[in-house]
């Protein structure tokens, strides 16, 4: 018999697509392996040369060069950046579960990396996790909605919280339960992959989409597109920093797309201005309103149907430009502040392949008016007869019993679907106007409530001190403190946002609440004792009414919080220019030392 030929086979021989995928996978490890080893000569101390790195390859290869870039600039990469290079976590899963079997809480870089997972560990303020959901739009079946509350009981602390990203999470999640909650939620048809550190986060849109008398698009086909796109291509994780897209389809609730980093924003374009008529998404890029910046107008619109594209493009122009080694600085406005928004469209351009179409501010019709009680109480559907119901919830939380209760309530009167809104409460939806007074009473069994005066319907506070590191103070508590003891002593005509957030994040937005609250901690003593307190903000807006809060009170103790609101409150009420003027409009329209003046003397005069 002849010897076997030791030579490579002459037939040219193409790999399957599976085969492709795998050797991108293999090559792109490789790749991170050595990019890590390799470091410059400048950069080493010891002169010699390092061997020139290989062009990186695979679904992380744009990354890679990106840091790349910075490194040769003689710049040195943040340690999250590092974190990532020397082990991506979408490969360290083997980690976690070996983790997680011994009951073992992660080291800073795996903190980091687990919250690729959706699993955010909380010490030194809870020594367990935090497990965050993906809940594309905020919309889920009763009974995905009923299991995560039996997973809360199973895993976590027995509540779960719903934020201001129309989302859910459990805390109270030990480490050894960590693999076994994420997995379960997969189980359940849900997912937590991406909803933390440098990654696309939850997709938002309007929570009555499909239902609204007056919205012109149904958000739920587009934001559930964009949700696929991130979960099934692992180039778009592990970007510069967190990214926040939402899509607003002109619906009765607000969606605060102008505060992400892209906002898809619902407009009819009119006939006769060189743009076909019709339905389109005003494009706004850069914002995040904790570093004081709205979404900026582009001018640019986007076709619904290729809203996926546009957000793939920006993106993108994001992974390649965004700084790499001040977190600071590493979010999306600040590539755009740099190089201005005409510079930034060019280069998404060139990622598209086509110019974006411009339309002129002329050519957009007025939107319809936000209702800013509509995510509380009953209100009717496009849909003839049906209704969905606003349930208010004590800044965002619910038990175990309360989800399985909610689940069963839309299960067996409404069309089965649980909507979370932006405002830290849910929606159920398709009730029969006959059925309105025994789903309410239903509700109100669970000891929760479908109605909420003015100062408890604009109440939003993020998790706090209680369960977050950075938190310098128990939002939620004080939260609760100020609308009890004000809901008690005065009546409001209108609606009033009072945000409280614990530090400069701004995950509860406190710079657009009509009255916003920031953490801070207070010098009660000349040896640098400290208490809880807050900074108070007013005049914040959104939408047609967009502006930035401006800080009216420093160093405000928690405990002293309900009586400030209050006086401000009823200084409103005495001296507004009538009963149509809003919170907002009356404290924009004086000077902060004249609005000091009246909220010291509250409603005397």
């Amino acid at each position: 018999m002849p010897e076997p030929s030791m030579e490579a086979p002459t037939t040219p021989t193409e790999f399957d697509p599976e085969q492709k995928r795998y050797l991108e996978g293999f090559m792109s490890g490789l790749q991170i392996a050595r990019a890590a080893r390799a470091v410059p000569a400048s950069a080493n101390g010891t002169g010699a040369v390092a061997a020139p790195a290989a062009e990186p390859m695979g679904p992380d290869a744009d990354h890679l060069r990106a840091q790349d870039r910075f490194v040769k600039e003689g710049k040195k990469l943040s340690d999250p950046e590092k974190f990532k290079r020397e082990l991506h976590p979408f490969d360290g899963y083997e980690r976690l579960k070996a983790q997680a079997a011994n009951n073992e809480p992660p080291k800073a870089d795996d903190n980091f990396r687990w919250r690729f997972y959706g699993l955010f560990y909380c010490a030194p303020n809870q020594a367990a996790y935090m497990c965050r959901l993906r809940i594309p739009n905020g919309i889920l079946k009763h009974w995905q909605f009923a299991g995560v509350g039996d997973l809360a009981e199973r895993y976590a602390g027995g509540y779960a919280h719903v934020t201001t990203r129309a989302n859910l999470q459990t805390r109270e999640v030990e480490p050894k339960n960590a693999v076994a909650i994420i997995e379960a939620v997969q189980d359940l048809g849900l997912c937590s992959r991406g909803s933390g550190a440098d990654n696309i986060r939850n997709v938002t849109g309007t929570p009555t989409a499909g239902i609204d008398p007056q919205e012109l698009i149904d958000t739920r086909a587009y934001a559930r597109e964009w949700h696929f796109h991130i979960l099934n291509d692992r180039s778009l994780y592990g970007i510069p920093r967190k990214f926040n897209v939402g899509f607003d389809g002109a619906g009765v609730i607000p969606v605060l797309e102008d505060t992400n980093d892209i906002g898809f924003q619902a407009v009819e374009v009119k006939d006769g201005f060189g743009v076909e008529p019709g339905i389109w998404f005003r494009l706004l890029l850069g914002g995040i309103t904790g570093h004081q910046t709205f979404g900026h107008d582009t001018g640019a619109v986007v076709k619904p149907a290729e809203a996926t594209k546009a957000a793939d493009a920006v993106v993108r122009v994001f992974i390649d430009h965004g700084d790499r080694t001040n977190r600071a600085k590493a979010r999306l406005k600040y590539v755009i502040d740099a190089w201005g928004i005409d510079n930034f469209l060019s280069a998404m351009e060139e990622k598209l392949g086509r110019k974006l179409v411009r339309a002129p501010a002329e050519a957009i019709a007025p939107r319809p008016a936000f209702d800013r009680a509509a995510h509380v109480g009953a209100h009717p559907q496009k849909q003839p007869d049906l209704n969905w119901i606003g349930v208010v919830l004590p800044v965002g939380r619910l038990t175990g019993d309360q989800m399985r209760g909610l689940a069963a309530i839309a299960r067996d009167f409404g069309d089965g679907d649980i909507r979370l809104t932006v405002w830290q409460n849910l929606l159920i939806s398709g009730i029969p106007t006959e059925r309105i007074g025994t789903v309410e009473a239903a509700i109100a069994a669970l000891g929760l409530s479908t109605k909420a005066t003015a100062i408890r319907a604009g109440l939003v506070a993020c998790t706090g001190n209680v369960g977050c590191r950075l938190a310098l103070s128990n939002t939620k508590r004080h939260g609760e403190d100020i609308a009890h003891w004000c809901e008690t002593r005065l009546q409001l005509d209108s609606p009033v946002n009072i945000h409280l957030t614990g530090c400069p994040n701004s995950c509860a937005q406190h710079y657009v609440g009509d009255i916003g609250l920031l953490g801070a901690r207070v010098p009660i003593s000349e040896d640098g004792d400290t208490v809880e307190g807050y900074h108070i903000h007013v005049g914040g807006g959104f939408g047609p009414d967009q502006a930035l809060g401006r800080e009216v009170y420093r160093d405000v103790k928690a405990e002293d919080a309900p009586t400030t609101v209050e006086r401000m409150l009823k200084a409103y009420l005495a001296h507004r220019a009538s009963d149509r003027e809003t919170f907002a409009a009356f404290t924009r329209r004086h000077e902060l030392d004249a609005l000091k003046a009246m909220f010291e003397r509250g409603a005397v005069e």
